[in-house]
């Protein structure tokens, strides 16, 4: 019925079969000062695998470890390309969206080298959605706000202005390496406010609700769950 309202429960993931997944790392100054690590001098960048997609309302299970929260902007490549230029990089973005690479940072630090992929893969841990929005909707792109809470208790918030390196500056830098593809997706970092950083620490547990937001695209409801 024309003017009806579509019920949260059948909003989907918006980019439900992404090519590449691409996700960059310490890009908030704030981010890796409380992460103890300096501000990258280039792209920190990592994947998360596509099975860890999902929607933008219900449950998530958490696996064994410590699961952690990290709000960011979803930047989907519309028209792909190599050696884009960052003065034409926002022409290539087919819209904007907000995720959470949630992160099991038990796995992530054990071993010689950070396992940053298989720690953000897990089943649930790149939620997206609930819009997709084009980048014109926006008053300025590359300032943006968003944020988290859990239980109602807000953790992140943050503004995209704060990002190291800007969406066309990231879209620049990876297409200098390898072609982006039409329906790509770039997790572009988070804002400071993750439970690794806090003191003491804090991660999500069984019954958390985690609510994610980006003004002009909406928000997001999780449900965490203990393993059937």
């Amino acid at each position: 019925m024309a003017g009806s309202q579509v019920p949260s429960s059948d909003f989907g993931n918006p980019v439900p079969q992404p090519r590449q997944i691409f996700a960059i790392g310490l890009n908030y100054a704030a981010h890796a000062a409380e992460a103890s690590l300096a501000v990258p001098e280039d792209l920190t960048v990592f994947t998360k695998f596509v099975t860890a997609l999902t929607g933008p309302y219900g449950t998530i299970t958490l696996p064994p470890g410590t699961v952690d929260w990290e709000v960011e902007l979803v930047a989907v490549i519309g028209r792909g390309g190599r050696n884009i230029a960052a003065d034409t990089a926002w022409n290539h973005v087919a819209g904007i969206s907000v995720g959470q690479d949630l992160s099991e940072r038990t796995r992530q630090s054990n071993g010689p080298a950070p396992q940053y992929s298989l720690a953000k893969s897990h089943p649930g841990f790149g939620p997206i959605g609930p819009l997709l929005v084009t980048p014109d909707e926006f008053d300025d792109p590359d300032d943006i706000e968003l944020g988290c809470a859990i239980n109602g208790e807000h953790v992140q918030k943050g503004h995209t202005s704060d990002m190291v390196f800007p969406v066309p500056e990231i879209i620049a830098r990876l297409s200098a390496i390898t072609p982006l593809l039409p329906v790509d997706i770039i997790f572009t970092g988070t804002p400071p406010g993750v439970g690794v950083g806090r003191q003491p620490q804090r991660f999500l547990s069984p019954g958390d609700e985690l609510l994610t937001y980006m003004r002009g695209v909406g928000e997001m409801r999780h449900q965490m769950q203990a393993p059937s």
